[in-house]
């Protein structure tokens, strides 16, 4: 009866179902292009982010709500490309994550009494139960939402498509890795870039793999983008603890 509904709505095809499925043939391939905007909005969001500026998060949370539409297209009766639910949850994850590290980095920026446009916090190495948290949780969780996105398969098999058995693995991989990372940049720690790099390791094959190009060639921009942001964050740590250490010699001496 559902595929039924979803049929007859792709074939009427509402303004909603065409601006999610409107795409661009490229050969054989197909180029959404609501797919490409929201990763375009997200890497200027990235951009932001490296700059410290509170801006990156409202801008990721518009990005995060178009994709959540590409990623559960054919749900909606838009897209033929294998649904993605943990993409897609994730990007639930991410508002919320967003909306925490938009309240303090601007509590942080009004602390500094800096501007909108002026980097709203001093990045700063996490401590040892900080990263032995983030692995500990990330391996864990990985495990318990692989176990989720299993029992919600086996509630609901899709009958035109057969994950291979890694396929959940690498999605709960992405989807704790990336709420680590988002909330680890909330709290301004430079190892947010380490974890990014390590969901790049996996969401560029799985997007390759699932026909969700534009994601995957996003991820290999990231990776890149990803170790640039990294070498800029740690300057400014390193810049900010060479300014206190003077601070304290200044203090000494006087």
């Amino acid at each position: 009866m559902i595929s039924t509904l979803v049929a007859a709505d792709a074939a009427s095809g509402n303004l909603f179902q065409r601006i999610i499925d409107w795409s661009i043939p490229i050969g054989s391939y197909q180029l959404h292009v609501l797919e490409v905007v929201g990763v375009i909005i997200g890497v200027v969001s990235a951009w932001y982010g490296m700059k410290r500026w509170v801006w990156a998060w409202p801008i990721g949370i518009s990005a995060n709500i178009i994709l959540f539409f590409v990623y559960l297209g054919a749900l909606f009766g838009a897209d033929q490309r294998i649904p993605l639910f943990g993409q897609a949850g994730r990007q639930v994850f991410f508002i919320l994550t967003s909306i925490y590290g938009w309240w303090r980095w601007n509590q942080s920026r009004k602390a500094r009494g800096a501007e909108t446009a002026a980097a709203a916090i001093t990045p700063r190495w996490a401590t040892s139960k900080e990263r032995l948290a983030m692995v500990g949780g990330w391996l864990l969780g990985t495990v318990v939402v692989h176990q989720v996105f299993v029992a919600l398969w086996n509630a609901a098999p899709n009958p035109y498509w057969q994950p291979q058995w890694w396929f959940y693995w690498c999605d709960a991989w992405i989807f704790v890795g990336s709420i680590i990372a988002t909330y680890a940049m909330a709290r301004g720690w430079n190892e947010f870039w380490l974890a990014w790099i390590g969901v790049d390791l996996i969401g560029v094959p799985l997007g390759f793999a699932t026909g969700y190009v534009p994601t995957a060639v996003m991820y290999i921009f990231y990776g890149m983008f990803v170790l640039y942001g990294f070498t800029q964050w740690v300057k400014v740590t390193r810049a900010a603890a060479a300014a206190g250490r003077t601070r304290e010699g200044d203090l000494v001496s006087s």
